[in-house]
């Protein structure tokens, strides 16, 4: 008999009658029902997978309303007396569709002015994502999130942090380092709320299997059991680019199915942010965006107008492909100069004889519209090589918030040489005149968000941070020297 029962004495056993029997020739316990993944269970008891499935959530759905709650629930307040002074409900402003911050709905990042940027800090029932290039300190904000999220309101919610890596373990130094530093914790430890490293859960998911499993069983246990406030997953896309990007076959079934999976993963995270009431927050990595040598092509119904420019720091290899040029006459037989090609399967020629043709629109192509989701490429005055957070806008579309980060080299001249270098020496790779990188400058910036507003074009409305031994910190600058970096 399996130990179900013992278990779990109010489980509904008789809705699964087809199921037990299979289950206890295998000796499986409850334990292995809950760490064994569906697919293995399936092949090892030749059951079907929608059945098990079911029978496993099920347990979990027991599991659940077995646990004692955390806290009592405390009683609502009672409403105000009216007094004859109050005004009716008629002659009362109405309210604003944004409410204002309030303590216990968002997470510090240990900083005031980034706190402020971000319209408050992290919220809570929301998917977070920070993307930007490597070194631009994007495991930092994570890193200060899991011991802001111990702190009491409004800087964070008296509550526990889970850390999910795909790529290294916990940098538990790092945090140790922070922890001892950052004169905001310090200053909770003297009060007799300290930060720990033992409120930290963290656990490393080096596949896409053992992500899915950690994620879809593992998490919604733990999040039950424990007081936790905030997910962090760290980063989204490693296991995806490893897992999809190694794979054979055809590139269009291929993409296809990291699109469900992460269609999947969206609606996993929003559905635990949403029901345990906990921030969920992720590290995005980016790729470059490549410039087309050629603009693209607007065609217009009987007009012979050259060609429209655009900024070709707007391009992509999609929307080039989409809008590339018609060849020349000279290049094609001209009983195929219409037929469209495979590489261009959105460029067909106007039809002379067709009244009702609409000309292309440049705002329907993906590289006019990805510049205001995906946080680069909305300044058409940067000189700055582009970028597109990975996973594509499949991703884009699963996210709450997304906040971009941004560095920039800042060069000096170089040192003076002590001794002048001899007429004999053939070394000619030694420039002395070459500037050398004396620091980095970072910003950060809201692209998209459902409870602060974004920070608009380019970088002059950003929040310009570094980072320290004692975690990040804003810089405030004129902005006139902050123009003249771009």
């Amino acid at each position: 008999m399996t130990d179900l029962l013992h278990i779990l004495p109010s489980f509904p056993l008789s809705a699964f009658a087809a199921l037990i029997p299979t289950i206890e020739r295998h000796a499986l316990t409850t334990t292995d029902l809950l760490t064994s993944h569906p697919a293995d269970l399936a092949k090892r008891t030749q059951l079907p997978i929608i059945d098990l499935r079911r029978f496993l959530a099920a347990i979990q759905a027991s599991l659940t309303d077995d646990l004692p709650p955390s806290r009592p629930l405390a009683p609502p307040p009672p409403p105000p007396p009216s007094t004859p002074s109050s005004p009716s409900a008629k002659d009362k402003p109405p309210k604003p569709s944004t409410p204002p911050p309030s303590s216990g709905n968002f997470i510090s990042t240990l900083d005031d002015g980034l706190d402020a940027a971000l319209g408050g800090g992290i919220p809570i029932s929301h998917i977070t994502e920070f993307t930007g290039e490597s070194g631009v300190g994007k495991t930092q904000f994570l890193l200060s999130l899991c011991l802001a999220v111990q702190l009491p309101p409004p800087r964070g919610l008296r509550k526990q942090a889970l850390y999910i890596s795909t790529e290294s373990g916990l940098a538990t130094r790092r945090l140790a380092q922070i922890l001892q530093g950052n004169a905001i914790l310090q200053e909770a430890r003297a009060a007799g709320t300290p930060a720990s490293l033992d409120a930290i859960h963290s656990a490393v998911t080096p596949d896409l299997e053992s992500q899915d499993h950690i994620l879809e069983y593992q998490v919604p246990v733990l999040l039950s059991r424990h007081d936790i406030g905030l997910l962090i997953i760290d980063s989204v896309a490693a296991n995806y680019r490893a897992e999809f990007d190694r794979q054979h076959g055809s590139h269009g079934s291929n993409m296809a199915a990291r699109s469900a999976e992460l269609i999947k993963l969206g609606a996993l995270l929003r559905d635990l942010a949403r029901r345990h009431n906990i921030a969920v927050v992720a590290a995005n990595q980016v790729a470059d965006r490549f410039v087309s040598p050629s603009t693209p092509t607007i065609h217009h119904h009987r007009s012979s107008a050259p060609r429209s420019t655009t900024n070709p720091h707007l391009e992509s290899p999609l929307a080039s492909r989409s809008n590339m040029p018609p060849p020349s006459s000279s290049a094609i037989p001209p009983h195929l100069s219409s037929t469209p090609t495979s590489s261009m399967p959105f460029s067909f020629p106007p039809d002379p004889d067709d009244d009702n043709q609409q000309p292309s629109s440049p705002a329907l192509a993906l590289d006019h519209q990805q510049r205001w989701f995906t946080g680069w490429g909305d300044d058409p005055r940067s000189s700055s090589s582009l970028k597109t957070p990975s996973l594509g806008l499949v991703w884009s579309t699963q996210i709450s918030c997304r906040v971009a980060l941004y560095k920039r080299p800042v060069y000096g001249r170089p040192a003076r040489i002590a001794a002048p270098i001899s007429a004999d020496d053939d070394d000619d790779d030694v420039d002395v005149g070459a500037p050398t990188l004396k620091t980095w400058r970072r910003w950060m910036k809201v692209v998209f968000a459902p409870h602060v507003a974004a920070s608009g074009q380019g970088i002059e409305n950003a929040t310009e941070y570094e980072v320290t031994m004692t975690g990040l910190r804003s810089v405030k600058r004129d902005k006139a020297k902050q123009a003249v970096v771009m």
